[in-house]
């Protein structure tokens, strides 16, 4: 058994990962951490998260010089559920340390000039370990993932969009020139568990927000090496993603062609079911799956993606993540094999 810390674990997605190490066959958890100054320091993890009492009784540590020396002795490997800038300052401490490193969060994700200054607001100060970071897009990256020391886990849009697009942008099937547009609408604890106007249940409306400037927009496009358009908006349920994904083909692509690109990648990946009719949030929320289908008209083909955006978006790919890098099982903890 390897054991794991966790560190934002107050949160939505560390209470998922919490969940999911506990009932791991082969990891235990470490600890569960949060901010030296956070106001549910102390607390009883369950007292937060009322579904796992009896389970998860651990309590939530303030993440102070002590926690970090435990950490730094006694796991085996950490996980951050933690805002884009306190993963950037943690990281590189915990590599030092030769402990795998699973960030959940930005700080890591995208190589490039000035996009933490354009999209993040801070200036990155570990280019030696962003150049080493691996994107762990479980399904995609599983050689880089297995010998990674610092994984990079993707958003919730990314994972949802990259998941329907990578098999066309493979097999050379996208036209060229072509931007693909992505409309996409998240459940609402996508914003986080801190409680806001944006995400009060009596203010909560079906919205576009971040129009021609989020985030994910470059690091999809980066990760794809295709520009794309992409829209997100805030939906009026829990959790969930369902991404509606607008592709112009080459001329001449055959039905065939594309629903070999498909099975070509997904065939025997469990995670990422091809499902042979439109896809809905209730198919996949609090479960680890992506389901895709798919439909064309002339050069036009549309792939519907749904996932659940705290898991496949956020937990269960991490847990991906750590099978593939730790040589278990690919599905433990996830799916009854």
């Amino acid at each position: 058994m390897l054991k794991a810390a966790i560190i934002g674990a107050s949160g939505y997605t560390g209470a998922e990962l919490a969940g999911l190490i506990q009932s791991h066959p082969n990891l235990s958890l470490a600890g569960l951490y949060v901010s030296d100054g956070s106001q549910d320091a102390h607390k009883p993890f369950a007292s937060l998260h009322p579904r796992w009492r009896g389970v998860i009784d651990q309590p939530l540590l303030p993440l102070d010089a002590d926690a970090l020396s435990r950490i730094h002795t006694e796991a085996d490997l950490v996980l951050l559920a933690t805002a884009h800038e306190v993963s950037h300052d943690l990281a590189p401490g915990f590599l030092a340390k030769g402990l795998p490193v699973f960030d959940l969060s930005g700080a890591f994700r995208v190589q490039g000039e000035g996009f933490y200054e354009q999209f993040y607001g801070f200036q990155h100060q570990h280019g030696d370990w962003l150049s080493q970071a691996v994107y762990g897009l479980a399904e995609w990256n599983q050689d880089a993932i297995q010998s990674a020391q610092l994984i990079a886990v993707p958003g919730c849009y990314p994972t949802a969009s990259l998941s329907a697009l990578k098999p066309l942008q493979s097999a050379g099937l996208i036209a060229a020139g072509s931007k693909p547009i992505i409309s996409a609408v998240s459940g609402v604890s996508g914003a986080g568990r801190k409680a806001s106007m944006a995400n009060s249940f009596c203010e909560v409306s079906f919205k576009p927000y971040g129009v021609l400037n989020h985030r994910h927009q470059p690091e999809i496009s980066h990760h794809l090496s295709n520009q794309v358009v992409f829209q997100p908006h805030l939906g009026n349920f829990i959790r969930g993603i369902l991404a509606t994904i607008y592709v112009q083909l080459n001329d001449d692509v055959s039905d065939e062609q594309i629903a070999a690109a498909y099975h070509q990648a997904y065939d025997g990946q469990k995670i990422v079911r091809l499902t042979g009719q439109w896809p809905q949030i209730n198919d996949v929320a609090g479960t680890p799956f992506c389901d895709l289908h798919w439909a064309r008209d002339g050069n036009q083909l549309i792939v519907v993606s749904a996932i659940d955006n705290l898991l496949k978006g956020a937990a269960s790919q991490a847990i991906q993540c750590i099978n593939i890098n730790q040589g278990f099982s690919p599905l433990a903890g996830l799916v009854q094999e």
